[in-house]
């Protein structure tokens, strides 16, 4: 399996690289004026410290210095991860020039609906 993805949203919108190596997943997440890797998580599933019932994940991230991509990164991990039952490695590279604080709002907003995409793609191609 293998596909790209992008939001539906215009203003900062970012786009997605999903690959399938055996059951895991890599993903790379670009956006912006001047796209690049700025943080690697991964993510492994597991069950939830507070309800056994309930299936969780645990990241771990690396961030080049001065980036801030890592917080996407865990994010996106975690969450897919958690979702998909599977290991998973992001990275994340997002760049726009005087981002302010609608914007950066907008980007992670950009995030989760990259994400769900991400997650209904999948999910919808293993229930097939």
């Amino acid at each position: 399996m293998e596909f790209r993805i992008k939001t539906r949203e215009e203003a900062y919108r970012l786009e997605a690289s999903v690959q399938a190596i055996g059951k895991d997943l890599l993903i790379a997440i670009w956006g912006g004026d001047r796209p690049h890797i700025g943080a690697v998580a991964v993510a492994q599933p597991r069950a939830s410290l507070k309800d056994q019932s309930v299936r969780s994940a645990t990241a771990s991230v690396f961030c080049y210095v001065g980036h801030k991509d890592d917080v996407i990164a865990k994010e996106v991990a975690e969450r897919l991860s958690a979702a998909l039952n599977r290991n998973v490695t992001v990275t994340v590279g997002i760049h726009w020039d005087d981002l302010q604080e609608a914007g950066i709002k907008a980007v992670v907003a950009n995030s989760q609906q990259l994400a769900n995409m991400i997650i209904e793609r999948i999910a919808g191609m293993e229930a097939q």
